[in-house]
């Protein structure tokens, strides 16, 4: 199953100065205002390496990816990042107020190394499929740089909570790093005593692994190890593992805002849908979002909100309705609410192909219902699709049996921070 490894990484030295003025989100949620907000904050901020910013003449042999490689060999040099003497796992801990119920929330996992394995060997498992553009990025960041920046969000169950056990003990010592970042609370220790680093190898080496983030840069991670069978450390890849039966694990709802659609008439596709689907009326726009949370969790049910109405549309099934798009899919599957979605009503009921949301053409993902619905109410949106968030073990049943989900089913709240560790190979 699965083979975990510590590892020596690089981190930031104390000269280089305050970690909440260091580190970031990943590189996907940096839009261009935090990345400038990044930039301003310190001159080693991490997002002068996984995000830098393109500037005038770049080009094949000058661009962002070689010098995100100049800057990471120069602060080495000036002892900015240094390597770990000995190597060792790193328990991760997250303090934050959920985001929907204002609850006080801990989420502990570990920092380590992982075999890369494809997914037809059944260790890994992807939960979603992913978009095309961001494995390329990251593909040519990792060729000039030869190092994992960002950690990827990796799920075990371990009902017994043995390797939580360890966690908890190494993390009464004070912290190696403690920062603030977009008001959550992050905290690095280091395990490198042999005994426990034995035993969290034994109960790891029974798992399975779940994807929760990073579904793109696994599979860069995966490619690149393809291309470069020889290079040293090349078939490892840098992850936090945390267990999917203990506390702290939130998963929030990804909304969709189509946008720059032709002809989009929202009373010829609700006539399109009558005849497997029941559309009731929800109006204010906060009656739509409390009937949609309200809803019994063993119901599919979307809402939608459409430009130039007010309110919106409950979308859910009819008993007993057999719905020809979802003909191919498990029975688990056909009961989620985001596989309804892409499949009997963007793709059937609208036209938009799998191969559409893939590339990103006219869709945008938003975290939060009252913002989806803001951008049909004042931006460009034409229809927010509002959804509610799947279960992690109901994700895991569905990964398990070999099922994959559409794009951004999830959001595992809140991201692991990108610059707590540094994994360098070859």
């Amino acid at each position: 199953m699965a083979k975990v490894f510590p590892f020596q990484p690089y981190r930031y030295s104390a000269q280089a100065g305050s970690p909440s003025e260091l580190l970031t989100q990943p590189y996907d949620k940096i839009p261009p205002d935090l990345q400038e907000r990044y930039l301003a904050a310190s001159p080693y901020n991490f997002v002068r390496l996984i995000k830098g910013k393109e500037e005038p003449g770049d080009d094949g042999s000058r661009n962002v990816y070689i010098r995100a490689q100049e800057t990471l060999d120069l602060w080495i040099t000036n002892g900015i990042l240094v390597q770990d003497s000995e190597p060792g796992f790193y328990p991760y801990s997250q303090e934050f107020d959920h985001p929907e119920t204002g609850e006080r929330c801990l989420r502990r996992g570990f920092i380590g190394l992982v075999q890369l394995e494809e997914y037809a060997k059944g260790v890994v498992h992807r939960h979603e499929l992913t978009h095309k553009g961001p494995k390329q990025d990251r593909l040519d960041l990792t060729s000039a740089t030869k190092a994992y920046f960002g950690q990827l969000f990796m799920l075990y169950d371990d009902p017994e909570q043995t390797i939580d056990a360890i966690l908890h003990k190494a993390t009464a010592s004070e912290p190696l790093t403690d920062a603030e970042e977009h008001g959550v609370v992050h905290k690095l220790w280091k395990i490198s005593d042999a005994e426990p680093v034995a035993a969290i190898q034994s109960v790891m080496d029974s798992r399975k692994l779940l994807i929760a983030d990073g579904h793109h840069r696994y599979e860069t991670a995966l490619a690149y190890s393809r291309q470069n069978p020889d290079v040293p450390g090349a078939d490892r890849c840098m992850m936090t593992f945390v267990n999917m039966s203990a506390e702290g694990l939130v998963v929030l709802p990804t909304h969709r805002v189509m946008f720059g659609l032709d002809g989009l008439d929202p009373a010829a596709l609700r006539r399109r849908l009558v005849p497997s689907f029941d559309l009731e009326r929800a109006d204010p726009d906060d009656e739509l979002i409390r009937r949609l949370e309200a809803a019994p969790s063993e119901q599919v049910v979307i809402a939608a909100a459409f430009k130039g109405e007010p309110g919106g549309w409950l979308i859910a099934p009819k008993a007993g309705a057999d719905i020809a798009s979802l003909a191919d899919l498990p029975d688990r599957e056909q009961r989620l609410d985001v596989s309804v979605l892409h499949r009997a009503v963007l793709g059937a009921g609208m036209g938009i192909s799998a191969e559409d949301v893939r590339d990103l053409k006219n869709i945008r993902y938003v975290r939060g219902a009252g913002d989806a619905i803001a951008e049909v109410r004042d931006g460009d949106g034409q229809v927010a699709f509002l959804l509610r968030a799947t279960p992690p073990h109901e994700i895991a049943q569905i990964a398990f049996a070999g099922g994959v989900m559409p794009q951004k089913s999830t959001d595992f709240y809140p991201k692991l921070l990108a610059g707590l560790t540094t994994y360098r190979f070859g």
